[in-house]
């Protein structure tokens, strides 16, 4: 094996290809049809989730973007299918952690990731122009060409590994490509803790203009994620 096709290998190895459902976004980001009709959405970061795949079929103008999606279609779905397999190993020993309400029991929750993933899968064989490959911090697309920025499970989440420069950065250029708003999920990290620098986030984006509202959403798998952030630009 040649040294690119070894950084190849350990690149998609490195991402984890799991996403989460259209249903599942509508609830986490209080969301609904009637009020996305007309709007020009970003997913990002997208992952395996469906919310494209199923928008797009309703009428929705959905992109969503990943690093993942410098990798094939193939290489993603396979990748996916591994780790739902490692995600529900690991699920069985940290049950109480989670709030067992939206999914039931572990049977539902595998069903809901497949679900996303066989959706997002055929989405992107028959659109891949709708799957845009990028590095965050940084997005190739014009200045307020979206209205509507929806990111869960990134920001916030990891904060042992992506620092608070990486979260100003990455949160700028939201503002620069989003029109009206942007919805980010959940507001913890993943130990369930606050991240422990969204007031400031939320002082210098009030300073900016934006309106800022942590609200509570009908949604809570993990343990305390139960709200997001609002933010409405020039208000």
């Amino acid at each position: 094996m040649s040294q690119a096709e070894q950084r190849t290998k350990l690149d998609l190895e490195r991402i984890i290809f799991i996403g989460r459902t259209f249903e599942e976004y509508m609830d986490m980001f209080s969301l609904s049809i009637e009020g996305l009709r007309g709007e020009r959405i970003l997913d990002c970061p997208a992952g395996a989730c469906s919310f494209t795949a199923v928008g797009s079929e309703q009428g929705l103008d959905v992109t969503a973007c990943d690093i993942a999606y410098n990798h094939s279609g193939a290489d993603l779905q396979n990748k996916g299918l591994r780790d739902i397999d490692h995600a529900m190993e690991h699920m069985a020993h940290v049950k109480n952690h989670y709030v067992w309400d939206y999914f039931k029991d572990l049977h539902g929750l595998r069903k809901h990731r497949m679900s996303a993933l066989t959706d997002c899968a055929r989405d992107m064989k028959e659109f891949n122009d709708r799957y845009v490959p990028v590095t965050l911090p940084c997005l190739p697309f014009k200045d307020e060409e979206f209205d509507i920025i929806l990111s869960a499970h990134f920001l916030f989440m990891y904060a042992d590994r992506l620092d608070e420069d990486f979260h100003q950065k990455t949160i700028a250029e939201f503002l620069r490509v989003s029109k009206k708003e942007i919805r980010i999920f959940p507001l913890v990290d993943l130990e369930g803790k606050r991240y422990e620098h969204l007031d400031t986030f939320i002082n210098c984006l009030e300073d900016k203009g934006c309106r800022v509202e942590e609200i509570k959403v009908p949604y809570e798998f993990q343990t305390g994620a139960n709200s997001m952030l609002k933010i409405i630009k020039n208000c």
